[in-house]
């Protein structure tokens, strides 16, 4: 016990979107420290660094600045923990097609450093691993049928993707992020380590600094807002799931918390057949929000683009009693709300500006 702590919360990529929104919500508990471990490169991160320092009024945060290709940094980070939610990863699909080695090292060996760590530390840590819906690949087993500026699925029956459906991996970021998702898995059988795996599809919401690769809802806002071009590939009829943060967050608590029945388990999340719409669609509701017109470029369709995605939620909600409850409204609702709060995090050009005085937040870092 540390500081009056019960419990000590480790989260890879900490300073990111979820993982600084997940931080937030540990922070209520006076009886959790947090920890958060991030290499602190992407885009943003040290406004949500800046954002939890002020909410940490009780000292229970702690930040290192590490990498997860690092096992050393690792096994440190690792030290002393009793929960784990491994958020880290290399998250682009057109990066991992550029750069398919640094893809690898991030997502598949970054996760068997922190695994191994986890395995070491003596306290046998929850571990939750966030995996995508990329690894079932184009999902070209599903028929689909256009239905007005949306596919659809050809069955009748359709409840959304379960997690039975055959992994596929189609890109070197599907590659990776598989063999992480099954390395996880497989230490719950092999090592009794009590892990839990989400295959995630679209989450959205505040403090998503998106771009096209990645956050691509936040993305679209943020450039009406900016008057800017938006690139879509294919017909824009493509389908996705949406989650809001918070809903994902309350998921996550809630697997840990019915740790007896999810250890070992892989679950699929998103938002479900309430909260699916195509790409056009999405637009077209962020259109008629912001009252601004929309600039749009048309390319060719990405390889291995999924046409529909829809996330089956029913295993999580059986095991955990968890459900969405926020909609897509309430989605940019938060993300519109959280640009109109912090305009001085844009520069002029519409990217996110860098604070200046970066080491004043990053003071207290373990080294």
């Amino acid at each position: 016990m540390q500081n009056g702590a019960e419990r000590t919360v480790l989260i890879t990529g900490g300073a990111g979107f979820i993982g600084s929104n997940l931080a937030k919500r540990l922070l209520a508990d006076s009886g959790t420290r947090v920890r958060v471990f991030d290499n602190l490169t992407r885009r943003g991160v040290e406004h949500n660094l800046a954002w939890l320092r002020s909410l940490d009024s009780s000292s229970m945060l702690e930040i290192v600045e590490g990498d997860v290709r690092n096992a050393r940094a690792v096994r440190h980070a690792v030290h002393g923990v009793t929960d784990i939610f491994h958020l880290a990863a290399q998250v682009a699909v057109t990066s991992s097609v550029q750069d398919p080695a640094n893809d690898f090292d991030v997502n598949a060996r970054g996760t068997l450093n922190v695994l191994e760590a986890a395995r070491t530390n003596g306290k046998k840590p929850f571990v939750l691993f966030t995996s995508t819906n990329k690894v079932y690949g184009s999902l070209k087993r599903l028929r689909v049928e256009v239905d007005g500026t949306h596919y659809r699925a050809a069955r009748s029956d359709f409840r959304g993707v379960a997690e039975s459906e055959p992994l596929d991996f189609h890109s070197p970021y599907g590659c990776s992020k598989g063999a992480a998702d099954q390395y996880v898995r497989d230490y719950a059988r092999i090592y009794d380590l009590p892990t839990v795996v989400f295959r995630m599809s679209c989450i959205a919401g505040p403090r998503q600094f998106g771009n096209e690769d990645q956050g691509w809802v936040a993305h679209f806002l943020y450039s009406v807002l900016a008057g800017q071009a938006i690139t879509v590939y294919g017909d824009g009829y493509q389908v996705r799931d949406v989650l809001h943060v918070q809903d994902l967050i309350d998921g996550m608590l809630a697997a840990r918390s019915a740790a007896g029945h999810t250890r070992g388990q892989v679950y699929n999340l998103g938002g479900g057949l309430k909260r699916a719409l195509s790409v056009i669609e999405m637009l077209k509701r962020i259109e008629k929000k912001l009252k601004r017109p929309l600039k749009l470029d048309y390319s060719d369709v990405r390889p291995g683009d999924q046409p529909l995605y829809i996330a089956d939620t029913r295993k999580l909600e059986a095991d955990t009693g968890w459900k969405p409850r926020r909609s897509l409204e309430e989605i940019l609702d938060g993300i519109y709300e959280f640009r109109k709060q912090n305009e001085g995090y844009w520069s002029e050009s519409g990217t996110v500006a860098a604070i200046e005085d970066k080491e004043k937040i990053l003071e207290k870092v373990v080294a």
